[in-house]
């Protein structure tokens, strides 16, 4: 069973967001964070794959850190990505992490050409050791390049308490969960679902602590989440199933960071949607879709009871 800990609910992962020059915009990012802790997230993660980490030098990645950090002002927790190919850079980000106020770091495993079961324990097992903060691990292997089987991920949290939060995205995510939780012999292992929220309902349903993702309308997830917590399941679906169509299209591969800083742009928490390059531009249909899905999502959010 999800732990009732910090680790629990809707972690919302931050974009990074740019001007039209390309620079980090970073009173953009702070709206960002006021809007989602307006929609009741439980927490934040900042330098996350959504946030476009890969695209920042080292210098804009520690002060969109302690950018976010400071703008918290401990509101909530922030997670702080950590990961690196290298073991000496995965601590250094981590301290750093540490030192400026994070809560936790999110490490995937590092990339290397036939990396194994036992490098990825011994890489969590050093960087624990090495680092007194709790760690999550992400499970995403389109940027690890690792495909970490359920008995595995069982394995790190039963053998290392500091990394006994899991961000699962590596389909099918549901079931996958189930096969941790059986295999962690009661231990608390906090799961949380990301692939921007698309299976949220069902990996509730196995068990999971809740989400951890980058959607642009965080306070629908909050909703969700709520209300099966609360023993609404049906109330929880009847929201899910009316506004996945919105989580579906804002996740497509290859234009999703875009589609997701247009519809922040909309919302209004910044002023300019544009990503870095190498990244995808949205064309006329796209937007067009996007119209229709986004009004349809907002009406479903306008006739929701206040909370």
């Amino acid at each position: 069973m999800p732990a009732d800990g910090i680790f629990s609910g809707v972690f919302s992962v931050l974009p990074t967001p740019f001007d039209s020059s390309g620079d980090v915009d970073y009173d953009g990012l702070k709206r960002v964070v006021d809007l989602f802790i307006g929609g009741g997230v439980n927490g934040l993660t900042a330098l996350g794959v959504t946030s476009e980490v890969a695209r920042l030098t080292e210098a804009e990645r520690s002060r969109v850190l302690e950018t976010v950090i400071r703008h918290v002002d401990r509101r909530v927790p922030v997670v702080a990505g950590a990961t690196a190919d290298g073991l000496r850079t995965c601590l250094e980000f981590t301290r750093q992490a540490r030192q400026a106020g994070a809560a936790a770091v999110m490490i995937s495993p590092p990339r290397m050409p036939k990396i194994n079961s036992e490098a990825v324990v011994r890489h969590f097992s050093e960087v624990a050791s090495g680092c007194d903060i709790a760690i999550v691990v992400q499970d995403y292997p389109p940027i690890s390049g690792y495909a970490m089987e359920a008995s595995l991920l069982a394995r790190i949290a039963r053998d290392i308490p500091a990394a006994r939060t899991i961000k699962l995205e590596d389909p099918p995510t549901p079931f996958k969960i189930s096969r941790i939780l059986e295999q962690t012999n009661g231990i608390a292992t906090q799961i949380f679902g990301g692939l921007g929220g698309v299976f949220l309902l069902e990996e509730l349903m196995a068990g999971a602590a809740g989400a951890m993702t980058g959607f642009a309308f965080p306070e629908l997830l909050v909703r969700i989440v709520r209300a099966f917590r609360s023993g609404q399941v049906d109330e929880a679906a009847d929201l899910f199933y009316s506004t996945v169509a919105l989580m579906r299209f804002e996740f497509q591969e290859g234009i999703g960071m875009a589609i997701r800083k247009e519809v922040l742009a909309r919302r209004g928490a910044i002023a300019h949607a544009g990503i870095r390059a190498p990244g995808g531009q949205l064309d006329r249909p796209t937007r067009e879709a996007l119209d229709r899905v986004m009004k349809w999502a907002e009406a479903r959010l306008a006739g929701l009871p206040q909370t």
